[in-house]
């Protein structure tokens, strides 16, 4: 695992490609969204809070000198709004050269959505492999497209237990992280294959941005932790790690770099992956099990009835 010779300086011109991100109102979603942005893009920040997406926005438009911004209600815990999205989406472009499923949610309280799935589950994976299915057509008919699904070093500590895909029954939110964390690189990787498979020139890959300060740690208090653990969470996330800007380095890296391969997981290559400039990783092996993959990919589509028109493979 070498660092690569990279740095946002070489994103290449990217005028013309249309570009949406999930969770792009804050943290290292903002900062991938300011550097495509930045570098000609349009991009659609998806995101769940309009105040707070319309702020960023905002900021992005008076930061840059050329910039090409649009606002998407998505709240990738709904599945109704996922599909709304969607549709919204598809229906107002007619291309998609990359989606960043990077929004995400950690360590929060027990919660069941309205589709009745375990909070992070629902944000982390199942929002997100129902939100790239519905998207697929404009993904594959925009050439050389991209998804990058934004996983963690925590997908180490998850374990998939597949009669609750749903996490109906999770005891420990904090692990259960880990576990989504876990789908989102299980899930790249029988994409990948699909895509390959298909002879689609699209490629799926992951990312990771290592030790990173950002809101996520609050997310949690946010949505209903104690007032201690919201202290901690915020403290912790706001002193400790590496910038968000940083952080954004191998979600850009896996966006736009042409040495780019289907099926890589990109993350930071200093100190254990928590530092420095992107690398090819190599994942844990959960992660790697074609098995694994294949079950979680049906399991997904029958939870979010998202079914993709990629052939399963023999």
């Amino acid at each position: 695992m070498a660092p690569l010779s990279w740095s946002p300086d070489d994103i290449g011109d990217q005028t013309g490609r249309v570009v949406l991100i999930t969770g792009a109102n804050s943290g290292i979603g903002f900062e991938t969204a300011r550097a495509l942005a930045d570098h000609g893009a349009h991009v659609v920040l998806g995101c769940r809070n309009p105040e707070k997406a319309r702020r960023a926005a905002d900021e992005l438009e008076n930061d840059l000198e050329r910039s090409s911004i649009e606002l998407l209600a998505l709240d990738l815990s709904d599945l109704v709004s996922v599909r709304r999205a969607a549709e919204k989406f598809v229906a107002e472009h007619a291309r998609l050269d990359i989606l960043i499923n990077n929004a995400g949610v950690m360590g929060t309280p027990y919660r069941q959505t309205a589709d009745l799935f375990e909070l992070q589950m629902a944000t982390n994976h199942l929002g997100h492999f129902a939100l790239t299915g519905l998207l697929l057509d404009r993904l594959l008919t925009s050439g050389p497209s991209r998804v990058v699904t934004v996983s963690s070093l925590m997908h180490r500590v998850g374990h998939i237990d597949f009669d609750d895909v749903a996490g109906l029954k999770v005891g420990n939110t904090w692990s259960h992280y880990g576990t989504s964390k876990l789908a989102n690189l299980l899930f790249t990787a029988e994409l990948s294959r699909r895509l390959l498979a298909a002879g689609e020139p699209a490629l799926a890959v992951a990312a990771h941005p290592g030790w990173t300060r950002s809101n996520l740690f609050g997310t949690g208090a946010a949505l209903g932790a104690g007032k201690l653990r919201a202290r901690a969470s915020r403290i912790f996330g706001s002193h400790f790690g590496q910038s968000a800007a940083a952080g954004a380095w191998p979600s850009l890296y896996a966006a736009t770099a042409t040495a780019v391969e289907s099926g890589q997981f990109i993350g930071p290559g200093h100190l254990f992956e928590l530092f420095g400039p992107p690398a090819v990783v190599r994942p844990d092996k959960r992660a790697r099990s074609r098995t694994d993959a294949v079950r979680l990919w049906e399991i997904s589509e029958e939870l979010t009835d998202v079914h993709y028109r990629l052939p399963a493979l023999i």
